[in-house]
Parts: C-alpha cells; structure tokens; sequence
C-alpha cells in the first residue's frame, strides 16, 4: 500500500477547500472535519447534527479494544459546523446522500470519488480520506510539539508509530523536554492512571530482552548489529538528557 503524506502547507489546502465548496458545500465540512478533528471518515459521515452541532469535542471508540477518545471541535470549525447546520434537523446526518438518499449518510465510495475529484484539481492527486486525518496530526505536531498527545489519540502503539503516521523524523529532545502543566496533566493520565506506562515499560524490557539474547548469535547479519549499536547510542543520549531534566 502507498504511504499517504499529509498536506503541509495552507496553500494547497484552500486550492482544496475552494475546489470541494465548488462541488458542494457538504464536501468542504467533511474536509474541514476531516482535518479540524481528526476523526476518520467512517466517523465523520456516521454523525447526526446533534452529535457535533454546538458540541466542544465529539466523543468516539476506536480500535478494536473500542477505546475512548475526545476529538475536540476547534472554534472556527464550531462556527463553520452552525452555520452549516442552521436550521437543520438535528436527527439528520451532517454529510447526507443526494436524491432519495438524503435521509441516509454520504456513502463511503462518493466521498472517495470527490475527494479524488477535488485533489487532482487542486494540485494533490494524492488526496484521500487518510490525507484528512494525517493532515490534521501533523497540524497538531506542528504547533504543540506534543507527539504523545497525538499517539494516544490515534491509539498508536508507541511515538516511533506516530511520527512515521506524519512523515518526519523524530527530534529525541521533544520526548524529555520540559512540558506545559496540561502536557503533563495529560501525561500522568496515559502513564499512570491509564496504565499505558507500564504496557510501554514491559514492552520495550521485552524487545531489550530478546535483542540482548539475539547478541550471542552470530548467525545476525552485520547489518543488525549496526541497528543494534544506533538503538543502544540512542538510548544512552536520551538517559543522559533525561537525567538532566
């Protein structure tokens, strides 16, 4: 399957914007929540208005432990939400279907079908439903810094996961940095209250365990020692700095 890229600059995604409001307006909304939220596009097109009309976040279970997330609402995507629905009735969904379907939801192959449509005009014939969500993560990184955030969010199983989602390369320093009181509000909820350090804890003592026996074997390519030694380096630097927090 090919890696899908988030898009990066705000340029490429008002081309976007203009070329989806000239088809629709619906279609616009579901790329602005696409990309204000987060949530993926089944998600999206399973709301009912009362679900995200005059709502701060939009509660959701994701994966298949059907985990609990908040995906908040931006203010400027909640105004654009009320206009978009004003007068409608709230038991509709927010991206209803055309002609005897508009009392059923957008279905999944014509947003595909427009999104496509939409980006091959706009420059970005690689546009799909997974460009929203990415887009909306490497948004978040942007301004925040705040991978872990994003990780738990997405239900990643570790932040390495999370920077590949958003096509960079990780900066060690912003996993030991000092961090704002709500980043770490947030971080005591994942790692102990939620339990998710341990997991993380247990996990990596068990990929060490298994590297540290792997070292006895010479039947390793010379290449996984090289893997080996970077890994190790990496861990020694980031002890260090963390130490030094």
């Amino acid at each position: 399957m090919k890696w899908v890229a988030p898009i990066k600059d705000e340029m490429s995604i008002q081309r976007i914007c203009s070329e989806l409001e000239k088809i629709d307006q619906k279609y616009l909304v579901l790329f602005l929540v696409g990309i204000g939220t987060g949530l993926q596009l089944q998600e999206i097109l399973s709301l009912r208005v009362r679900d995200i009309r005059g709502k701060d976040f939009i509660a959701s279970s994701i994966g298949t432990r059907d985990v609990k997330r908040a995906f908040y609402i931006p203010a400027d995507l909640r105004t654009v939400i009320d206009d978009f629905t004003k007068g409608k009735d709230e038991e509709g969904y927010l991206i209803c279907g055309y002609g005897k379907r508009t009392a059923q939801p957008l279905s999944r192959e014509q947003a595909y079908r427009v999104l496509k449509q939409a980006g091959n005009k706009a420059g970005q014939p690689e546009l799909c439903a997974a460009t929203m969500r990415k887009t909306f993560a490497w948004r978040y990184y942007r301004r925040t810094g705040d991978i872990y955030y994003i990780q738990d969010l997405m239900n990643h199983s570790s932040p390495s996961v999370t920077y590949r989602f958003i096509g960079i390369q990780p900066n060690h320093e912003i996993g030991i940095q000092r961090k704002s009181p709500q980043e770490n509000a947030r971080a005591r909820s994942r790692l102990y209250e939620g339990g998710s350090g341990m997991h993380h804890i247990e996990r990596i003592r068990n990929e060490l365990y298994k590297i540290e026996e792997d070292l006895q074997s010479p039947k390793n390519p010379d290449v996984w020692f090289g893997k080996v030694e970077s890994l190790l380096s990496s861990i020694d630097t980031l002890l260090d700095e963390f130490r030094e927090v």
